[in-house]
This record gives structure tokens, sequence and C-alpha cells, in this order.
């Protein structure tokens, strides 16, 4: 038997979030280039004489946010801190106070906010991302995660905040909370979810860090993945003055595309009455790996351009497999996986599964005494059944072609003004000085990084062309990188320190480092630079190619 959950558990720590344990199995250790960028800037008198301050009453009296209550502020010295509802506990951790809000929205939902306080504060302040339909809390960061946590941004010198806005984590997977209990959508946490409560939780945030420490934030920033690279464009979008510098990894932005065309691979293979294996989909994969992997002239497994990637499913046609030999109809059910969604008269809805990443995710599926079926994305699920259809209780199973090319753009039609958070106009953003860098990785096995692409090409054409974008806008692509998260390429090693650089010292980033590490040992086993969009990292054709230093971003993969 095949356990789809297997497959999807990487992700899944970011994407749902399920609980608190997951989150705190461990934490990533400190990136060396950050701590020592900010501990010159770390303020220790000041920090030190602010820790008098943390207490409930003395906030509750130095806080004038309609709506917002003070539940607690606490001082930490001990090293540990056990989140609330949390077994385990984060430990390693600086002096800091732990403060929680409690911001009531115009419904009466309770949205619960946390900010963390360090004694020996950077001057610098950090809004947190959420992941799926989660806001958060997150307090800890899993391993081999380029996502931001208190925990994370506290060791190195941030008061930062995050949020839950009023949905348990359980619902992160599904977004039932979408729904009211008479069935009707919740407008109010719909709205929460889609802006209000990051911005909310910002006003709330560098209020509370400025009464604390009783000085100003000298530079606040944004740093999210996936619905927390959302959040962080979003802010962009319409709230252009709360963040100097915003790092926007993996974004779930074109909500009302990227969400229902996740389900198109079940869709085919429940339509179709042919569902593949694990086994033949890994074997259409790393054929496909073997066949572009040599578009930069350099064997690693990694596809350096799967955009340019077209190998057809078709020339694996009678190769044997241990779950059978392949057959004209496991490779039309792939390369229609490969396409993306269409209409039932062949127009493309949105962009399919790149060639290289993984389909444990948006094609998995279950093997049961001999019997193959699709299980599709719950996120996806959620979204057609909850949030279109109203209906909790669908099963998506009754889906067809044609009801699925309404939902499609039934989803465009009523969500997009809410939630596709995908307005290419960042002029308010640029002319307030702000700076923003977006990465996506290219094996990304849930988020088409061509979504990203599209997004920063409109920016570009909304800006007045690639250099005036170039100025306070740059996108990065990370070959091999799966969702938040390394696979066979490695994902940005700290982002944000190259936004950091970008805002405070005018050092706009030509390439961010990018690492690879064995999770067994720690060790390092690949580094590659990450090249501004449109170069990309060529090897120079001298050294190992594992190593960064032997690479150099050009226009092309291949020199001339």
């Amino acid at each position: 038997m095949i356990n789809p959950t297997n497959g999807r558990s990487r992700a899944a720590l970011w994407l749902g979030r399920l609980t608190l344990v997951a989150l705190l199995a461990a934490a990533l250790p400190t990136n060396a280039q950050t701590a020592n960028a900010d501990s010159a800037a770390q303020r220790p008198a000041a920090g030190d004489s602010s820790m008098s301050r943390c207490s409930t009453g003395y906030l509750t009296h130095a806080l004038h946010l309609p709506h917002v209550a003070v539940d607690s502020a606490v001082p930490e010295t001990t090293g540990s801190y056990t989140p609330p509802g949390a077994t385990a506990a984060i430990t390693g951790l600086p002096t800091f106070c732990a403060v929680d809000l409690t911001r009531t929205d115009s419904a009466g939902n309770p949205v619960h906010i946390a900010v963390w306080l360090p004694a020996k504060w950077n001057g610098r302040f950090q809004g947190i991302g959420g992941g799926g339909y989660s806001c958060g809390i997150f307090y800890a960061t899993p391993p081999g995660y380029v996502s931001p946590s208190l925990e994370q941004t506290l060791k190195v010198g941030y008061a930062s905040v995050s949020t839950d806005w009023g949905v348990p984590p359980a619902d992160a997977n599904t977004g039932s909370w979408a729904l009211k209990p008479d069935g009707q959508l919740n407008t109010d946490l719909i709205s929460d979810f889609a802006s209000a409560s990051i911005h909310d939780m910002t006003v709330a945030g560098k209020a509370v860090t400025q009464a604390f420490y009783g000085d100003q934030i000298r530079y606040a920033y944004f740093n999210g993945c996936s619905t927390g690279g959302r959040e962080g464009l979003m802010e962009a979008q319409q709230y252009p003055t709360d963040y100097n510098g915003i790092v926007s990894g993996s974004p779930a932005i074109n909500w009302t595309s990227w969400v229902p065309a996740a389900i198109w691979p079940a869709l085919v293979m429940n339509q179709t009455h042919h569902a593949l294996p694990t086994c033949k989909q890994d074997a259409f994969t790393a054929a496909a790996v073997k066949a572009c992997d040599p578009q930069d002239g350099v064997t690693d497994g990694i596809i350096s351009d799967p955009v340019a990637c077209d190998w057809n499913a078709n020339k694996l046609i009678g190769q044997s497999t241990p779950c059978g030999t392949i057959t004209a109809a496991d490779a039309t059910v792939m390369n229609k996986i490969w396409q993306g969604p269409v209409t039932a008269r062949g127009r493309s809805l949105w962009f399919g599964l790149v060639r290289g990443a993984s389909p444990a995710w948006l094609a998995a599926t279950t093997t049961t005494d001999g019997v193959t079926e699709a299980v599709p994305l719950p996120h996806a699920v959620g979204w057609l059944g909850t949030w279109l259809k109203q209906n909790p209780n669908w099963d998506w199973k009754t889906l067809t072609f044609t009801q699925y090319d309404q939902l499609f753009a039934q989803s465009l039609r009523e969500f997009s003004s809410t939630i596709a958070t995908d307005d290419p106009d960042l002029s308010r953003f640029n002319g307030n000085g702000g700076k923003i860098l977006l990465w996506h990785g290219l094996a990304d096995p849930i988020i088409p990084p061509q979504g990203s692409i599209r997004y920063y090409q409109r920016v570009q054409q909304a800006t007045g062309g690639a250099a005036k974008t170039r100025s306070f806008a740059r996108l990065f692509l990370a070959p091999g990188a799966d969702h938040c998260a390394s696979a066979a390429g490695p994902t940005p090693t700290d982002p944000l320190a190259a936004i950091v650089a970008w805002v405070e010292h005018g050092q706009a980033p030509q390439s961010i480092p990018a690492t690879l590490t064995d999770p067994a040992t720690g060790a390092q086993t690949l580094s590659r630079p990450v090249c501004a969009y449109p170069l990309v990292a060529r090897y120079t054709g001298r050294g190992s190619t594992t190593d960064a230093r032997n690479f150099a971003c050009a226009p092309t993969y291949q020199a001339r």
C-alpha cells in the first residue's frame, strides 16, 4: 500500500502546520551571516532596562489601540519557552518578553497575536507570515525550511510578531473556518485571512515594540513563504508603508487560479479511471530529469530550467517498473498533469506541475488490494467544496470536467478581488522606498513557479520596464528547490539578510546564496548562487560543481 501522507510529510509541516508539536520538533540553527550583521546593531543598555516594562499593566496603560487587549506580558529568562498547548519546549533562547494580545475583529472574532521582544534588541521589527489556510502563530521553524518563526527572529535580535487570526491550526489544510454554522460564508474571517489580520498584526506589533523599548523602530521587515509569501505581496500592494523590506518566498498569489488548478491531476485520474501508482510517477519524473538535466552542462539531478523542458512521457511507453509496464494511457495521464488544467474545449486555465517536481502532492495516489485511486490536495478540495460550493461534505469524486470549468470560473469571479493578491501595481510601495525580494523553487510541487514569473513580468510592465523594477523588486528562481524547502536543489540560505543589506546599505542583491545540507549529518553537500531574474547560475567550467564559487550569474546557462 502506498501512503500519500508519507510523500507529503515535509511540505505538510509548512502548508498545514497541523500541530504545534510538529513545529517544535527542532529549530533551524541561526544563520551566521544574519547573526553577525545584527549583533553590531544590538542595543544592550536600552534593551536590558526595557525588561522592567514587561508587565501586563504597563503595556495595557501604554497602548491605545482600539479592540486590542493585552492578555499577558511575561519576562522569559530561563532560555526555554513552551508555547500554549504544546508539550515540547523551545530551548537556547535569549532573555525576552513574551507578550500575548487579543484583537477583536468587526464581527467579534478573537484574533490572537504573539509579540516577542528580546532584551538585546537590534532596532528592527519583523512580521512573520503564515502557511496554508493559517497564519500561525509560528513559534519555531521545522528543519530544512526557509520560513521565519518567533524563535528564529528572537535569536538574531529582532522584535517580531505572529498571529493566528482566530483560526485553529487544525483547519489549516481545508479552510473549513470559511463557513459559519448556518452554511454561509464567514466574510469577516475571510477578510482577516486575505489581508486585514496581517495589517492589524503589524500595527499592534509595532505599537507594543515601541512602547516596550521606548524607542522608534529603525526598520521593519516582513518575511514569509507560501501563504506568508502571498501576505508579503499583499502588504506591498495594499499597505505600502507598513514595511521597509519584504521577503516573499514561493508566494501563494494567483490564489483563485492555482488552488483550483491543484485538483487537476486527481480530476484527470478520476475521470479517466486511470490513476498512476507512485512508482510510475517516479519513473516519469526521473526520466524527465535525465533528459533535461544537461541543460546547463552540469549533470546533478537538477533541471535548471523546467519551464523550457518539454520532455514527452510517451517516450517511456513500454518500460518496466515495479508496479507494471508503462502504457500509452499512463503516458497520456502524466502529460496532462504536466500540461495543467484546460477547459473542456482545450483552453489553458493555469500552469501544471513542472517536470522534475515531485508528483507526490498534486498527483498523490494510494493503492489498496491492487486498486489505485487519486488522493487530491486537501487545500484544493476545501476550496472547491467549502468555499465555492459551500458544502464541506462535497464528494470531489463527483466532479466532472464540465463542472470543473464552471467552478474555476466561479473562483475567479467571486474571490479574485479578495484574495488573488496579484495586483502588479507596486508604485506606492516603491514610492515609499520599499524593497521586495521574491524567490521561488523551480521544483515546487504545489505552487507552480510560472505564476511568480508571470506576476513579476506584469510588475515590470506596470512599473515601466525591467530596469525600473530591479531598482526595488527582484525575483530569484532556485533550480531544484521544493516548496519553501530544499529538494534536489538548494533553497536560499538567508534571503532576509539580502533584503536588509538592500534596504539599509543600498546593496541590491545580484545573487543570494543557496545551500543544501544532509539532514542526517548537517553537513553541506551543495551550494549555488541563485541569480536575480532573468540571469541564471552558469558553471565556469572549473572546479567542483557542488561549490557555488565555481558558478557565475549569466544571461544563459550556456557560454557563447
